[in-house]
């Protein structure tokens, strides 16, 4: 299949501080590509670097084998961007916002076309400021489609809505892709990843250190289960330093852990002699199969929106 997007060595420093370090990666046509990191991992200035609103240090990337450094306004043409949060005058209507955008471009998807895409119908003469969270979240989506681009590029769509709001911008997200629109997604939400994404990269300290399928992530990672406690932090360190051969033994919110392993039941039996011969108190163990969320912190050793 033919591939949309493909990335080449891209890098960024900034002084001493290499925000992106080398990457390489590739989209095929009509997939959806989510890059996952926690904070200061370097995604977004990545995905800014593929957007053309940062110029690499190094590094090539081609969309639609256009090379962006030397042809930004052709690129700027066939994609759209919505970015993390969306400004706009707040006596603008919604139809104005879209006939305004959809001004920039060279051609343009029809106002009443992309108000019904993004559900928007009822509230096409009402002002901007007036619009609650998730439809403004949807008008950023409507004029990031105005051009009807073959490239989508959407930065934390999703942040700060609501659990109702959320699944309605996915299932805008999901009809596009049905469209064969090509959609580069960053997200602070795994489940949100989990259901949209056909291939993920997870980044971390400016680097990609894994990429696959949910699935193939999971399997690769080989992590059959994690237990999930509550223990004090200076139990914790006790913890860690006797049982770090079970696996990876990480420190989460609300004096929660978890061991990573392979064999749940010689893992919970191990913990529970060793804080036991050593008088240490747990509280609340639970026990589940591996999740991309696991994985995730399998590798960066911290949780997603961290």
């Amino acid at each position: 299949m033919h591939k949309d997007i493909v990335v080449s060595n891209l890098t960024k420093k900034y002084g001493s501080l290499i925000a992106v370090n080398n990457i390489s990666f590739s989209i095929e046509n009509g997939k959806i590509f989510g890059i996952l990191g926690p904070n200061g991992a370097g995604k977004t200035t990545a995905v800014e670097m593929m957007e053309s609103l940062r110029k690499p240090d190094n590094g090539t990337v081609e969309i639609k084998d256009i090379d962006i450094i030397s042809y930004p306004d052709k690129v700027k043409e066939i994609i759209g961007v919505q970015l993390q949060s969306t400004s706009l005058y707040g006596k603008i209507k919604v139809r104005e916002a879209i006939e305004l955008f959809g001004s920039y471009y060279k051609k343009s998807i029809p106002v009443d076309e992309i108000i019904n895409i993004v559900s928007l119908n009822e509230k096409k003469d009402s002002y901007y400021a007036t619009l609650s969270g998730g439809q403004k979240q949807r008008l950023a989506l409507a004029l990031a489609i105005v051009n009807d681009p073959q490239i989508i590029f959407l930065d934390e769509p999703t942040t700060g809505l609501d659990p109702q709001a959320r699944r309605n911008v996915w299932d805008i997200i999901e009809n596009l892709k049905n469209k064969a629109k090509t959609i580069i997604l960053t997200t602070h939400y795994m489940e949100e990843a989990e259901r949209l994404c056909d291939e993920i990269a997870i980044m971390d300290m400016g680097e990609i250190i894994a990429m696959g399928s949910p699935k193939e992530l999971i399997s690769n990672s080989r992590l059959e289960s994690s237990i999930e406690f509550e223990c004090t932090g200076n139990d914790y360190d006790k913890i860690n330093n006797g049982l770090n051969f079970l696996g990876k033994i990480i420190k989460l919110e609300n004096n929660r852990c978890a061991i990573y392993c392979k064999d749940n039941a010689y893992a919970l039996k191990k913990l529970t002699d060793f804080t036991d011969s050593n008088e240490i108190s747990i509280k609340n163990i639970n026990t589940r199969s591996a999740t991309l969320e696991d994985v995730f912190i399998s590798l960066t050793g911290k949780s997603l929106r961290e």
